[in-house]
């Protein structure tokens, strides 16, 4: 199983600061850096940087790792913008660039920054035509015309060496059925099986009713991580967290390990990261909802130390 490591700069963190994370990151053998695009997080202002300016940044800042947004929303972003931020960010990392697509969803960033989020059925609507806008300028095709976005017969310079096409989102039907149709990766939040199952049944009859191979497209996981050093340390962290939810804490840890998420001592976690490599899964991204100064690298590195013993 692939790993890659996911950070929410919309939480707080300066570009000097996510530049360091990314090089960690590829100096700790990981397939793939990914962070979120988003300009708020919930209603609370913090110093938030642009996803796509900061990997054009980490384009040239580091030299192996995959780079990507999970996920940009369609909302913030024209499909022409898209597609040719795709193509320059990739010309500058040497083709380890991946786009990563989404509908958008924060009633609040898109009502503080004065930007359309379109109903639901709609968003879905642009989210399809996105996806074969983006195809169409990438392949060199005869363009694309659709209700919403519109791609003449030219050829779209520079046409990518390889940009994967990420699709990633939590619904049942559409997201998966799109992830068929045009995904090289299908990303969902950490679920259980029997959620993931029927997702990936939607995902592979769409592949396969347009001819893709299903098999051929990866699969990942993006996890949250309540993980400590030590026993004493995650039952502190566990409580807050149950406070927080307003659970107990066994009803807590019971709804948080049956949907993966990485928790407990490093041990412990490593042991559910090779629980969720039995499930199919082909790559893991490890997500860390934080500051990004108070990003905990050395427990995650004993995390990943534990998985690879």
């Amino acid at each position: 199983m692939e790993l890659g490591f996911m950070v929410e700069p919309q939480v707080g963190g300066t570009y000097a600061r996510l530049r360091e994370l990314a090089q960690w990151a590829e100096a700790s053998g990981l397939d793939a850096f990914a962070r979120s695009d988003h300009y708020l997080d919930g209603d609370t202002s913090a110093h938030t940087t642009d996803a796509m300016s900061t990997l054009a940044g980490l384009a040239r800042e580091t030299s192996t790792i995959q780079l990507l947004p999970l996920v940009s929303p369609l909302t913030f972003h024209h499909p022409s913008r898209l597609a040719k931020a795709a193509a320059t960010i990739d010309e500058m990392s040497g083709g380890r660039f991946a786009l990563g697509i989404g509908t958008g969803w924060m009633e609040s960033e898109h009502e503080a920054f004065g930007l359309e989020l379109p109903e639901v059925r709609e968003r879905f609507s642009r989210l399809y035509e996105t996806l074969s806008y983006v195809r169409a300028a990438f392949s060199g095709s005869d363009g694309y015309e659709g209700r919403h976005y519109r791609l003449a017969a030219i050829d779209v310079l520079p046409r990518p060496v390889a940009t994967p096409i990420v699709v990633g989102g939590g619904g049942m039907k559409k997201t998966p059925s799109f992830a068929g149709q045009f995904a090289d990766e299908y990303n969902m939040f950490a679920c259980d099986q029997e959620t993931m199952d029927a997702r990936l049944a939607v995902m592979r009859d769409a592949a396969a009713a347009v001819g893709r191979d299903p098999e051929a497209i990866k699969i990942s996981f993006a996890v949250p991580m309540f993980v400590a050093a030590t026993t004493a340390e995650y039952d502190e962290l566990i409580a807050g967290r149950a406070a927080k939810a307003e659970k107990s804490i066994a009803d807590y840890i019971a709804l948080i390990d049956g949907r993966n998420f990485l928790h407990g001592t490093p041990d412990q976690a490593a042991g559910i990261m090779h629980r969720v490599a039995a499930m199919g899964i082909d790559r893991l991204y490890l997500q860390r909802y934080s500051h990004l100064d108070d990003v905990d690298l050395p427990v995650i590195e004993q995390v990943l130390s534990a998985y690879r013993d």
